[in-house]
Order: structure tokens, then sequence, then C-alpha cells
């Protein structure tokens, strides 16, 4: 079956995509950086699904989508020692291209991350965020392709990839970052960039001084 496509100018469009999310659907939608595919984090057979839709290895955790940042203690856990250093990059960087590795709740499925850690961000755009509010707070989100492929920046090249594996297609047109986010792991000292992406190395420098990069 394929995918229903909504445009995101229609006014049932959130209430939709709602809907298909809270039957344990997959959605795509926009984010400030590349098109995102999302099921409810509590959800074990949505995630699951997720991960078969996007041919995912099954040992590569599901980052979280944030409304904004008071849902963040629902679902991680700030590391004592480097709290004033994760809180200075949330101020700073978020709603933004900046994903934080942290020490995650008990209670969020293993089947969204089965170690100890999530990657979690609040995205800079209004209709991810109002998207994610209406969810409940928080979705499991990764780029909405075939792993390893090219991430789609259109509603289209999602269509392209995953039209007949997934539910929902928001169409709210172009992304315009495409580039993913960067990704920093605050659980160690000095934080450690797993991944470049749009925020450089010298703008995570300039706020909390050193930071780790990968051999």
């Amino acid at each position: 079956m394929k995918a229903e496509v909504i445009h995101a100018g229609n006014e049932n469009a959130q209430r939709r995509a709602v809907e298909v999310l809270r039957a344990g659907g997959l959605v795509a939608f926009p984010t400030d950086t590349v098109y995102g595919l999302a099921v409810l984090p509590w959800d074990t057979d949505a995630v699951t699904r997720l991960y078969e839709a996007k041919q995912r290895p099954s040992d590569r955790p599901i980052p979280l989508l944030l409304s904004d940042a008071s849902y963040l203690d629902r679902v991680a856990i700030l590391s004592p020692r480097l709290r004033r250093q994760t809180g200075q990059l949330i101020a700073h960087f978020w709603p933004g291209a900046l994903t934080l590795v942290l020490p995650k709740v008990e209670a969020l499925p293993d089947v969204v991350s089965a170690g100890p850690t999530v990657g979690v961000r609040v995205p800079d755009l209004p209709l991810a965020r109002d998207l994610i509010r209406g969810a409940g707070g928080a979705l499991a989100v990764t780029s909405a392709n075939i792993s390893g492929q090219l991430n789609a920046i259109t509603a289209q090249e999602v269509e392209e990839q995953l039209g007949d594996r997934i539910d929902l297609i928001l169409d709210g047109g172009p992304c315009r970052g495409g580039v993913p986010s960067s990704v920093l792991d605050c659980t160690v000292s000095p934080p450690l960039l797993l991944r470049y992406g749009v925020i450089r190395e010298a703008a995570l420098r300039a706020v909390i001084g050193p930071i780790k990069i990968p051999d």
C-alpha cells in the first residue's frame, strides 16, 4: 500500500499525522535538517516497524526529537559532571541542529536505544515542533530514507524511497537544511563529537570549551 501524502498546509494535516502515529503508524515529515521518519517512542511495535522500513541495523539507536527542552527530563538525564556544559549547549543551540547524547531514563524502551544513552534534540522548525507537541512531546525520529541511501529533503524523495513502506508523508516543501544534525556525546568529559553536521566544531568550543574529536 502506498503512503498517504498530505500537504502541511491542509487544516487537517497535523491532526491526521497525530492520528496515524497514535495508531502505531510511521509518519515522515520535514525538519530543519532533512525529512524525518517518526513513531511514538513508547510503541515498541511501531519502533520495530521503523527499523524494518528503513532497513536500519538493529544496533543503531533511534534519536528522539522533542517539542521543547522542558520535555527533556521525561526521556533523559543530565550527567552531573556535565550539567553546566549541557545546559549551555541547550540554551545556545536549541531549537537547532545539535543532537545531544545523554543518559536515558529507565522507562525508555530498549528497542529505541538498547544502551544506557539516547540522542535528543529540539528541531528549529515550528511545523515539526507542533507535530511533536501534538503527539505528546517526543517522537523517535531518524532520517526518512533507506539506510545508506541519500537523505531526503523533499516529500517526493521520501516517497521514492519509502512510499510503499510507511503510512503517511506530511509534505511541508523542501527542507531548508539538507545536512544532518551534529551529534555530541555529553556523557563523557570532555564531550565527544560523534558526527559532523550543521553545528561546527568551532561553534561548540566557543560555548563550552574543549571537546574531543574521534581519532
